[in-house]
C-alpha cells in the first residue's frame, strides 16, 4: 500500500490554472497534488549573444523554491549569494527539455525565459515545473502568432515529465515526498505528446534495479503522460 492510497498506477489529483500573472506573457500555477509551482514565461525580442546572426531563437529556465515550500525553512539562495548545484541542475533540465519541443528557427531569433518557482514541495518540483512550464510557454508563443509576430507555430508538440520509481519493491507511478525520500529506485521521465523520449533520469537509491524494472517504469511514465497532456490541453481550451 502506498502512503497516499494511490493504485501503483495512479497519479496525484493535476490541475493547472492559467493567467495568474497579470505581467507575464504566459503564466500558470501547477498543482499535482501538495506540489505547487509558479510558472511564467517572458518574451525578449533580442537573442542571447551567442545566438545573435543565426536566425535561430532560444527557450531557458530558471528554478527556485520559496523558504517555506518544504517542512523546514530553507535559506533564500539570493542571500546566499550563489545558487545550490540542485538548483543549477534542474533549471539546466527544464530548459533543455521545453528546447526540444521548439522549433527554434520558427520562433526566430527572440528568448522566452520560463521561471519556476516552487510553492509548496511535496516531491517531483522539477516534473511539475517542466509540465506547467510548457503551458506557460505555449501562452506566451500564442501571444507572438496572436500578433502577428511569428507565422509559423514554433512549438512541435506537448511537453510534460513525471517521476516514478521503485518503493517497498514495486514499481509507482508519480512518486510523493513520502515515496521518494524512501525509494530503492528514483526516476525522471521527460516525454513530448507524442511520447517521444527526451530525457530519463535514473539511479539507484537504495538498492539496484533490472532492466525489466527499467521498463516498467517507462510503462508507468507513458501512462501518467496521458493524464499530463490532458490537463495541459483542458488547461489551455
Amino acid at each position: 500500500m502506498r502512503p497516499s492510497g494511490r493504485n501503483l498506477s495512479q497519479m496525484r489529483p493535476i490541475s493547472i490554472e492559467t493567467g495568474v500573472m497579470a505581467h507575464a506573457e504566459g503564466s500558470c500555477l501547477i498543482r499535482v497534488g501538495n506540489t505547487h509551482v509558479l510558472c511564467t514565461a517572458s518574451l525578449e525580442e533580442t537573442p542571447p549573444r551567442f545566438l545573435k546572426g543565426t536566425g535561430l531563437g532560444w527557450v531557458t529556465a530558471e528554478y527556485g523554491m520559496l523558504p517555506r515550500a518544504t517542512n523546514t525553512r530553507n535559506r533564500r539562495e539570493a542571500a546566499a549569494g550563489k545558487q545550490s548545484g540542485r538548483t543549477q541542475e534542474i533549471q539546466r533540465l527544464i530548459g533543455r527539455s521545453l528546447r526540444a519541443g521548439v522549433d527554434r528557427v520558427a520562433l526566430g531569433e527572440r528568448q522566452i525565459t520560463v521561471d519556476c518557482d516552487v510553492i509548496q514541495a511535496d516531491g517531483g518540483t522539477r516534473c511539475a515545473s517542466i509540465t506547467g512550464g510548457w503551458v506557460a510557454l505555449r501562452l506566451a508563443v500564442n501571444r507572438l502568432l496572436k500578433a502577428g509576430v511569428i507565422t509559423s507555430d514554433p512549438i512541435m508538440d506537448h511537453v510534460a515529465a513525471v517521476s516514478c520509481g521503485i518503493y517497498a519493491g514495486q514499481a509507482v507511478l508519480d512518486l510523493d515526498y513520502a515515496e521518494d525520500s524512501e525509494a530503492g529506485t528514483d526516476g525522471n521521465f521527460v516525454l513530448t505528446g507524442a511520447g517521444r523520449l527526451i530525457e530519463v533520469q535514473m539511479s539507484a537509491e537504495g538498492a539496484t534495479f533490472s532492466r525489466d524494472q527499467m521498463g516498467q517504469l517507462l510503462d508507468l511514465a507513458e501512462a501518467g503522460m496521458a493524464d499530463l497532456v490532458a490537463a495541459q490541453k483542458a488547461a489551455l481550451a
